[in-house]
């Protein structure tokens, strides 16, 4: 029988943070909204550009990412999970019984 002394070799194990995933100041699922956001101005810009010109192309562009970083800016203010803030006053009249 072998002796309970003997060692097994100890790995440190990376667990994570425990914090959503950031970057630029931007958290989690917001990431792929911003690369959707950026990517739709790229192409908005292209078919503006082809339809009417760079001026009208690059103010495509601009509104187009405004308009994205501001609802992401205020959705992420909101959290990262999407929560339902239902207004008023709940009464339940009964309760199933078991």
């Amino acid at each position: 029988m072998k002796d309970n002394d003997e060692h097994y070799p100890v790995y440190p194990v990376f667990k994570g943070l425990q914090r959503p995933l950031e970057f630029m100041g931007i958290q989690g699922r917001y990431i792929y909204w911003a690369a959707g956001t950026i990517g739709a101005a790229i192409v908005g810009f292209i078919i503006a550009y082809c339809i009417a010109g760079f001026i009208l192309g690059l103010a495509v562009l601009a509104i187009a990412i405004t308009i994205g970083a501001g609802l992401i800016l205020f959705k992420q203010r909101k959290g990262l999970h999407s929560k339902r803030q239902d207004q008023g006053v709940f009464i339940y009249a009964h309760s199933k019984k078991m």
